[in-house]
């Protein structure tokens, strides 16, 4: 069979090298706040350059193939995703308090992370089967609504209320994407506003605590309140153009907690300052936008909303990340795409860019649905 010229033409280049660009970024930024730390075993770079190549391997694996070839199989991956889910809080690894990861000796991993791609393909289906011509209302909402509500609750049982979150919003944004009825939103609004007491007492002890140190860090600025204030200071000192690589005092004399992951954030901006960051943000606003324009120029439902699912979830961590680690928002640990360390969400995020990348590919195959 000959090689349809037509997928190079089509490939995004501009999606490709921003990604490369942000990995890199990544790496270096990972040497700089792994730099203190006292270890005989692999630096946190190095590992973070083996599942770059995992996960870039995986990207290139993803294009050789049909996007459609998903569809036909969307509800499998869903299965396979809560299976995975249920594997977790049966044999599951408990690491400060959480059972979050599944052990294979060799390497361990966060099914949570590829459950986000599995259900956002579910949702994909779901929709590119189903018309709304007068918007989604309350009936139509049910089949989604199962369909997200099931991995949410497994996930949040781990507990990770991050993550859930994450998932949550992400799902939502496909919601928007289609159009909701007025009705509907108001309706959920209220529904959120009135239910918020009830998810205050259902959550845990230091869920709560987490919101609490939003609104007021410096009430305990030694415990709880510790993390987000010495990031607010890392980023902070950087001023405008940044202490230099490796010598951000905040990152290099161990004043910053989790500096290599979910605060990977305040170890760049300390050491880069206000230009590194708008730098480093417009590199990530380019990539959000290469995202869209991929969702606008497909020719087929699936492939539209499968597009706008994988940009929502690489905008919605990044949102959250960038907002968590400057006190916009409460820590849910959620690390920041590309740039902090952890094998599992980098290799999503390559699988979610893969993806991306397929579609821009092939969005001159129309399919009739």
């Amino acid at each position: 069979m000959m090689f349809d010229r037509r997928l190079i033409e089509n490939f995004d280049w501009v999606l490709f090298f921003l990604v490369v660009a942000l990995s890199g970024m990544g790496i270096l930024n990972l040497y700089s706040a792994s730099g203190s730390f006292s270890s005989s075993g692999t630096p946190v770079y190095i590992k973070q350059v083996y599942w770059l190549a995992i996960g870039f391997g995986i990207m290139l694996g993803i294009l050789f193939f049909d996007y459609h070839i998903i569809k036909e199989t969307g509800y499998l991956f869903y299965i396979l995703g809560v299976a995975l889910l249920i594997m977790v809080l049966l044999i599951g690894k408990v690491s400060s308090g959480a059972q979050r990861w599944v052990d294979l000796g060799f390497f361990r991993f966060q099914p949570s992370e590829p459950v986000k791609i599995f259900v956002l393909i579910a949702l994909a289906k779901y929709f590119s089967q189903r018309e709304y011509p007068n918007g989604i209302g309350f009936k139509d909402m049910i089949g989604p609504g199962l369909l997200v509500g099931l991995p949410f609750l497994l996930i949040l049982k781990q507990p990770d209320l991050g993550t859930a979150l994450h998932l949550a919003i992400a799902s939502l944004s496909i919601l928007a994407f289609l159009r909701v009825r007025r009705t509907v939103f108001f309706f959920l609004s209220t529904a959120f506003l009135a239910g918020a007491p009830i998810v205050w007492n259902l959550l845990k002890s230091y869920q709560r605590q987490r919101i609490v140190t939003f609104l007021n860090p410096e009430r305990d600025p030694l415990g709880a309140g510790y993390h987000i204030i010495q990031s607010k200071i890392a980023v902070g000192s950087g001023q405008f153009w940044g202490k230099g690589f490796m010598k951000g005092t905040q990152s290099q004399l161990r004043f910053l907690p989790e500096q290599h992951t979910d605060f990977a954030f305040s170890v760049f901006a300390e050491e880069w300052g206000f230009f590194g960051c708008i730098v480093l943000l417009l590199l990530f606003f380019f990539l959000i936008m290469a995202g869209l324009r991929i969702v606008k120029r497909s020719q087929d439902r699936f492939g539209a909303v499968l597009a706008l699912g994988m940009t929502a979830l690489i905008f919605w961590q990044f949102l959250i990340n960038i907002s968590m680690v400057i006190g916009l928002m409460p820590v849910v640990g959620i690390p920041l795409p590309l740039i902090s360390y952890g094998g599992t969400s980098l290799v999503t995020t390559f699988v979610a860019v893969g993806l991306l990348l397929n579609i821009s590919m092939r969005r001159f195959m129309f399919q009739n649905e």
